[in-house]
């Protein structure tokens, strides 16, 4: 399988770590990861991306532009508007989880994460 074959994941976090941690798990199970390191860099690095990704992982709270505006600008981009988007963040409160699907997020996954959830969720929306 050629990086043109594998299907792409654009994760959106602002900790240094959990990038690494993302990429390694993503990377190993056989994905094309691309990053940004919050909101703003997230958009940068989508509009920039050829091919573009296939499936997004937000984290939530990140400086500039947090989880939610970016899952709102993302949306608002009639090239990007249907691309899977799974927010992976500490926050596990109902109102949150209800205000970002409402804003158009595909799952919810809590930190700490199991990295076989993590794949298989991407599987089922890259499906």
């Amino acid at each position: 399988m050629t990086d043109g074959d594998k299907v792409r994941v654009l994760t959106v976090d602002d900790s240094r770590t959990m990038q690494g941690v993302l990429r390694k798990a993503l990377g190993e199970a056989g994905y094309d990861v691309i990053q940004g390191g919050d909101g703003v860099e997230g958009l940068e690095v989508l509009q920039q991306a050829d091919p573009v990704p296939q499936a997004i992982i937000t984290d939530i709270n990140m400086p500039r532009m947090d989880g939610f505006q970016f899952i709102e600008a993302v949306r608002k981009l009639e090239a990007f508007s249907s691309i899977p988007i799974i927010c992976l963040t500490t926050e596990t409160d109902e109102e949150k989880k209800s205000r970002a699907r409402a804003l158009g997020a595909t799952g919810w996954i809590a930190k700490p994460f199991n990295a076989e959830k993590l794949v298989w969720a991407i599987r089922r929306v890259t499906a």
